[in-house]
């Protein structure tokens, strides 16, 4: 006879530092500019590997394997929030 052993799903460890990056409010225009100057608008590592002029390939965003990337993105569309709405700043310099 063939028993079976139940699968438990794994913990997530990052879990902890996930809702602590969601629960940060942005109250500090200072704060507010260098995350978002610290933050990336677009993934930096994504780019075509050109050689005399000719396209060689193409790497891919790799942004989304970072397990806290939704997390810090919202953190910077926060501060972007709160400069745009809370300060009335014009924020065309980080998009």
């Amino acid at each position: 006879m063939t028993t079976f052993t139940p699968v438990r799903p794994h913990a997530d460890v990052f879990a902890p530092l996930r809702q602590w990056l969601e629960r940060i409010e942005i109250h500090n225009a200072a704060i507010a500019h260098f995350l978002c100057k610290l933050i990336p608008s677009q993934c930096p590592f994504e780019r075509d590997v050109m050689v005399f002029g000719k396209k060689l390939f193409h790497i891919p965003p790799m942004c989304k394997l970072n397990p806290f990337y939704e997390q810090v993105v919202g953190l910077r569309f926060k501060a972007l929030c709160f400069l745009a709405d809370e300060c009335g700043e014009d924020i065309t310099a980080y998009c």
